[in-house]
């Protein structure tokens, strides 16, 4: 992304003067092409946006996102034989592979994954026989001839239904869903296993990872994320709270509990310290498009690998650097366990410096430009320095999500969605 990029903010609470916890946004994801971009929230809605086509009458509304859809996914549940309230929040979206005119996409909570249909429809039948205008059921003496119904134009509708719910999978909380290259299969993660899916068979699935320890007072670690390789159905990797992502390759077993390849970045031990295991659990891991590489997230680094070379990375990025020396106040606030995202672009890597943008209250405007900032640990300050003391640490992007085609982020920071996109300038409306 370059330094010019702009803004939209959309209000996922449509306009409300305060924030409830059911608005925060839980997750974000485009579907393949990336005119729809679908977002969870902890009240268990989803709401679909769609872009709008690109238009040169209207320049300043040239591919904004608009509200398309929004639906409620899940409800609060319980557990009576374990006595556990199960939270509404939406984990995880994943758009289906689109092989014709209706969409697929897969959300999922704590417990429960579903499978959604979204359809439009811009016509509707008249003309029916034994029904009238309105929809009721006529008087069969009083049908003298016959007709035949015709479609006629109707204003859109967007029609969401289920068509799938897999339940009872997982004991454990699910952390990560991801659609196989087959687009017939699907895996779901949880703290300590893993399951494979068909998207037709709901009452079963197939354990393909299990760290679960037969005494629990051994357990060491848990999984964090997990996902399938682009191309390859038979690949995928999953990462853990001890910093290591796993590559597996279900030819080799059925059950992939020895892995195929590890990649575990080298320790400074210079920064050894108490929350040194803490820090460096792996809270989001993604294969690159071509899928020769692989992204993944920690609390203070992104680091790039090339799965054929596991001795560690060929590109570490600082990006929290300065919040090192205030380890100990995230600790004692919690925000130190956040779960920070990342994702690829389109080209999957570039070179070039990197940027840190501020989605600052003030540019929360339509085609506001950002400003660059940098946070510093200490020394003079610069115009467009700000302090790691006067950081606001609820103010946090946890979710994001890139074009798959543009350099067109998707951003969540409370129940605000934030669009960025490299600069427009007028030669190109």
């Amino acid at each position: 992304m370059g330094e010019d990029t702009d803004t939209q903010n959309i209000n996922h609470s449509f306009l409300r003067d305060y924030v409830t916890e059911a608005d925060v946004i839980s997750t974000a994801e485009f579907n393949q092409t990336g005119d729809l971009l679908a977002t969870g929230d902890k009240g268990g809605r989803v709401v679909i946006f769609q872009r709008e086509p690109e238009s040169k009458a209207e320049s300043c509304c040239q591919g904004e996102y608009n509200v398309y859809s929004t639906f409620q996914s899940h409800e609060p549940d319980f557990d009576y034989l374990k006595s556990l309230e199960i939270e509404e929040k939406i984990n995880k979206i994943r758009w289906v592979p689109q092989n014709n005119a209706a969409r697929f996409l897969l959300s999922t909570n704590d417990k429960t994954i579903k499978l959604w249909k979204v359809s439009e429809r811009d016509k509707r039948p008249e003309g029916y026989n034994l029904k009238d205008e309105e929809g009721r059921v006529k008087d069969p003496s009083t049908v003298t001839t016959l007709q035949v119904p015709v479609l006629k134009p109707t204003d859109l509708m967007v029609e969401v239904s289920p068509r799938r719910v897999f339940a009872n999978g997982h004991t454990y909380h699910v952390n990560s869903i991801s659609v196989n290259s087959d687009c017939e299969t699907y895996l779901s993660a949880d703290d300590l296993r893993i399951n494979l899916w068909h998207l037709g068979i709901t009452d079963r699935s197939f354990n393909i990872v299990d760290i679960k320890p037969a005494n629990m007072e051994d357990l060491t670690e848990v999984i964090t994320a997990a996902e399938f390789h682009p191309q390859h159905c038979n690949l995928f990797i999953y990462g853990s709270s001890k910093g290591i992502v796993r590559l597996c390759d279900m030819r080799a077993s059925a059950l992939c509990d020895q892995h195929t390849k590890l990649f575990e970045g080298p320790e400074d031990p210079e920064n050894r310290s108490f929350f040194s295991e803490i820090i460096s659990s792996i809270s989001d891991a993604h294969f690159s498009h071509s899928g020769r590489y692989l992204l993944t997230r920690d609390y203070l680094t992104v680091k790039v690998w090339d799965i054929n070379m596991e001795r560690g990375p060929i590109e570490t990025y600082q990006v929290h650097e300065y919040l090192r020396s205030k380890l100990c106040s995230l600790y004692e606030n919690d925000c130190i366990f956040d779960k920070f995202e990342c994702a690829w672009n389109s080209t999957d890597r570039e070179t070039g410096r990197d940027v840190t943008l501020e989605a600052a209250q003030d540019s929360g405007k339509t085609r506001a430009v950002l400003k660059t900032r940098r946070v510093r640990s200490g020394g003079k300050r610069r115009r467009d320095h700000v302090t790691v003391d006067s950081l606001d640490f609820t103010r946090k992007i946890l979710h994001m999500a890139w074009h798959p085609t543009e350099n067109i982020i998707a951003i969540a920071a409370t129940n605000n969605l934030y669009i960025f996109q490299d600069k427009v300038t007028s030669e190109t409306l």
